[in-house]
């Protein structure tokens, strides 16, 4: 977060290759960048703990239940409708990734509860997101929201850290810091932020959904083969086609519905990321 703040801020105020949106005022930083902030930093703290007691692969199959949690906590914060085309679809998703939890081989509870926890932080996200557009106005584009997030996800992580980790890595005795492996981490991560910038401002909001969907699959595949703890079973694979087939029909439910409420206007602006293709970009890691 520390190294995402730093080089938005060289594209911003220095280099001025991306301009940063107008009309952030105290008020709805503290509101609303702080709440988005802070579950963004419960995102990656609870998410990357996950990996500790499961695969890469599982956690990915896992995460498949993203739009059913955005959903209802959407229809909680008044800004979803409930229909039965939705609870089809929710249903199909939710029962995919269990028949994919069902099929792991060596499942964790411990990972997938703070895998769960992860959905949960990144699903409020995305609701306290869409608030500030729908009701402060505001649209940012990713360059433009994590230069005012990560600071705050850095700061909502380096608190708790001094408190619960900082004694563990000081009883260790050596802080192992890997430069080249973080280094490159973060780049991945600040490119994957500039790629969906640049997609969303070139194409469309349903390439970077099938892209999505796409990039999950080879996820879960590339992972099987590079890490010698993933095992794939025939009822994990099925499981998890059946819950990005929910997934697809989601997406295409809320890009006609997108349609349907704004004819004319495009996303090809780069003005702001669709709710659900956030939900599978910014927490990648």
């Amino acid at each position: 977060m520390i190294f995402s703040s730093v080089l938005c801020f060289l594209l911003t105020k220095v280099l001025k290759i991306v301009k940063v949106e107008e009309g952030m005022t105290l008020e709805i930083y503290v509101t609303s960048v702080i709440p988005i902030g802070a579950m963004f930093a419960m995102t990656l703290w609870l998410g990357n703990t996950a990996y500790l007691y499961i695969s890469v692969a599982f956690a990915q199959m896992l995460k498949a239940i993203m739009p059913v949690a955005v959903f209802i906590l959407g229809v909680a914060a008044g800004l979803e409708m409930m229909s039965c085309r939705m609870l089809l679809i929710m249903s199909i998703i939710s029962f995919g990734v269990l028949v994919a939890s069902y099929g792991e081989l060596n499942i964790n509870w411990i990972g997938v509860v703070y895998q769960m926890g992860g959905v949960v932080g990144e699903a409020l996200r995305l609701i306290f997101m869409e608030l500030l557009v729908k009701r402060k106005g505001i649209k940012l584009n990713p360059i433009s929201l994590m230069y005012y997030v990560s600071p705050c996800s850095a700061i909502c992580l380096f608190v708790p850290w001094i408190f619960l980790e900082k004694s563990k890595m000081e009883g260790n005795g050596t802080w192992n810091f890997h430069f080249v492996v973080l280094t490159l981490n973060s780049l991945c991560t600040f490119a994957l932020n500039l790629s969906v910038f640049l997609v969303i401002s070139h194409t469309s909001a349903l390439t970077i959904r099938v892209a999505g969907v796409v990039k999950d699959w080879v996820v879960v595949l590339v992972s099987a083969l590079l890490f010698a703890d993933t095992k794939l079973t025939i009822i994990n694979l099925f499981g998890y086609a059946i819950a990005i087939a929910g997934v697809a029909a989601y997406n295409n439910h809320k890009l006609k519905k997108e349609a349907s409420k704004v004819p004319s206007e495009t996303p090809a602006d780069g003005d702001s990321i669709p709710l659900v293709s956030q939900a599978y970009t910014n927490t990648e890691r």
